[in-house]
């Protein structure tokens, strides 16, 4: 039996899933995912295939990093990123903090009425889960095309004082979330932490004990083909609820939420 103080989530209490980033053009031409903030949590990128980049906005301005196989890329809370699919671009996505991202850290960037108004904001973003694909993909659209107005403004905008405007509305837009995100870091990524920090103590005792509590785990996805903020999305459930073995996946309705 595993030690009940043991963390048996994926290192360091992250979470992973595939992406096939959206092929839609958009009203510049580039076809191109959902801009977005996530105000608690880093995002890396390992790009397994394809070609594209992702534009990313911050105080100290606009940049644009080249994707292709083999890049790793990663950016810190309020780095505002787009990703841009050039040819069938593919990506292994690492989230800090598991449970967060999936609770909601993560505010698109519309337009500043949208942001102001959590009623407005959710009615824009919200891919309803029942309705036929083709309208739930128009809802992705949608939204992706409204968040690039947003994102154009921010960038044409007053410099870091545009971007700081918008830091402030998205983090009051998820005010309310806080205290449920505070208790799914203190399940994973905490606990990950202070399960090493015994695990320090324990060798510097010279107790091995906890060698003998090791676990093997794997798994397929758990959700195949969700329609995320950046593109389709396989989500894998690696926290503390995974079991066992390898289990096969089954492909699920696309819905809202993801990267």
């Amino acid at each position: 039996m595993v030690n009940a103080g043991a963390f048996t989530g994926l290192p360091g209490g992250v979470a992973v899933s595939r992406l096939c980033v959206y092929d839609w053009p958009a009203a510049d031409g580039v076809r191109s995912g959902t801009p977005h903030v996530h105000l608690a949590c880093s995002e890396a990128y390992v790009v397994t295939g394809g070609r594209g980049a992702v534009q990313t906005l911050t105080a100290s301005g606009h940049q644009l990093t080249p994707l292709a196989p083999g890049t790793v890329a990663w950016f810190t809370p309020g780095t505002v990123h787009r990703l841009v699919n050039e040819d069938d671009l593919r990506i292994t996505v690492l989230m800090q903090n598991s449970g967060l991202p999936e609770a909601g850290d993560a505010v698109l960037t519309l337009p500043p009425e949208y942001l102001a108004d959590p009623e407005a904001y959710a009615a824009a973003t919200t891919i309803p889960a029942d309705a036929p694909e083709a309208e739930r993909e128009r809802v992705a659209r949608a939204r992706r095309d409204l968040a690039l107005e947003g994102y154009r403004s921010l960038r044409e905008g007053s410099g870091p004082e545009a971007l700081a405007a918008f830091h402030r509305a998205a983090a009051a837009l998820v005010r309310p979330r806080i205290e449920e995100w505070r208790q799914r870091w203190t399940r994973g990524a905490l606990a990950a932490a202070e399960a090493t920090g015994r695990h320090l103590d324990r060798l510097a005792a010279g107790d091995a004990a906890h060698l003998a509590d090791a676990v093997v785990r794997a798994g397929l996805p758990s959700e195949q083909g969700r329609l995320g903020m950046c593109g389709w999305l396989d989500v894998y459930e690696c926290d503390e609820r995974a079991r066992g073995t390898a289990r096969p996946a089954t492909p699920a309705p696309r819905t809202t939420g993801g990267l």
